[in-house]
């Protein structure tokens, strides 16, 4: 993801802001399985988080909670949000999904970013290294390549004129594989909603 990734967020980033979550219920399951992995004296860091909806949610869990995205105005809306002024323990900055300042981390979290990484395998073995030995990487996925084909054809024409982002056409199997090929074990997986194959995978660093 580069300067044309980081123009489409932003031009986005009002839009996200004000949007309403799809399925609050599939969301409050996805952070209830977040949270039983973090432990207060944690130090985290979340990739592409957006307008900061679910680092606010998180943070207090833990002792420490970076949340980056590569959009300035993604993190300019973040930084806007009344919650930070209460947990000084969480920052916002701008940072791609390779970009891991602060290491080593306890956890590292990724949600409905991994299918937006033409270099997934590069991306993952950044952040294995950006993790302490035992450390997690906590992820939620849309597996687009489980999903109605008609995508394959709206998506990659709205791409090029700059209307959709690029995407990589993963399915359960192949999101998994990759993780593993990058040296996690992985711990648990599931689907949060199930219909729409939005993968949730939890992989510790050996």
């Amino acid at each position: 993801m580069g300067r044309d990734a980081a123009a489409f967020w932003d031009r986005m980033a009002r839009r996200y802001a004000a949007m309403n979550l799809a399925d609050p219920a599939a969301y409050e399951a996805t952070l209830a399985r977040v949270r039983a992995y973090l432990s207060p004296g944690d130090r985290v860091l979340e990739i592409g988080c957006g307008t900061g909806g679910t680092a606010v949610r998180l943070a207090p869990a833990v002792t420490s909670y970076t949340a980056t995205d590569i959009a300035p105005k993604m993190i300019a809306f973040a930084r806007e949000r009344p919650e930070p002024r209460g947990m000084p323990h969480l920052a916002f900055r701008i940072g791609a999904a390779g970009d891991t300042a602060g290491a080593p981390f306890d956890a590292v979290l990724a949600f409905n970013l991994l299918h937006l990484l033409p270099d997934l395998p590069r991306r993952l073995a950044a952040i294995r290294a950006a993790l302490r030995p035992g450390g997690l990487l906590l992820s939620k996925t849309p597996c687009l390549g489980e999903l109605s084909p008609l995508l394959r054809l709206i998506l990659p024409p709205l791409g090029l004129i700059g209307l959709a982002p690029r995407v990589v056409w993963l399915t359960r199997e192949a999101l998994e594989t990759q993780i593993a090929a990058a040296g996690f074990a992985i711990l648990e997986t599931g689907d949060y909603p199930a219909r729409r194959a939005q993968r949730f995978v939890v992989a510790r660093r050996p």
